[in-house]
């Protein structure tokens, strides 16, 4: 196995245009944040064979340390349809027990039960929502990520309105 330093990415394809804005914010000199993006390892050759495409999103994840779930109404809907790649992806995150930060894209600071995808909730897996904010997303990866591993917290969380306050935000 490789060494897993990277960031996952988890959307419905609805939502790639706030995938998009990720990788910009990453590529903007004035923003800090920074992602290694799992997204360009292993680029699926035969993008129309369905078993080709779950190789290639299983050997991203597994070099993932930690995810960023873009949370939305589609994305809950599609991560918990058991059919689609993002319901795929979610059952690989669980399988493999990675940090999950909920990205809400509707800005919500708040845990939504209608932004995680039902399997994250059924396994009250533990979770931290915030805001889809460069800033907050940075901290959420270099302070819950590394702490994941080590908690006893279970199902979704997320952070008190002081520390948007103390980001600015």
């Amino acid at each position: 196995m490789s060494y897993r330093n990277k960031t996952y990415v988890a959307f419905a394809s609805e939502d790639i245009k706030h995938y998009w804005l990720m990788e910009a914010w990453r590529d903007n000199q004035h923003i800090d944040f920074n992602f290694y993006d799992a997204h360009d390892l292993y680029k699926a050759r035969d993008s129309s064979q369905p078993e080709s495409i779950k190789a290639r999103l299983r050997e991203r994840i597994r070099n993932a340390k930690q995810v960023v779930l873009l949370g939305s109404k589609a994305g809950k809907d599609k991560g918990g349809d058991g059919v689609s790649f993002l319901a795929y992806e979610v059952g690989a995150i669980l399988r493999l027990r990675l940090p999950v930060v909920v990205a809400n894209l509707d800005g919500d600071r708040y845990v939504d039960r209608n932004f995680i995808p039902q399997p994250l909730l059924d396994a009250d897996y533990y979770t931290l929502s915030v805001s889809f904010q460069p800033a907050i997303i940075k901290l959420a990866l270099d302070d819950y990520a590394p702490a994941f591993a080590s908690s006893n917290n279970r199902g979704p969380y997320h952070y008190n309105p002081e520390v948007y306050e103390d980001l600015g935000l």
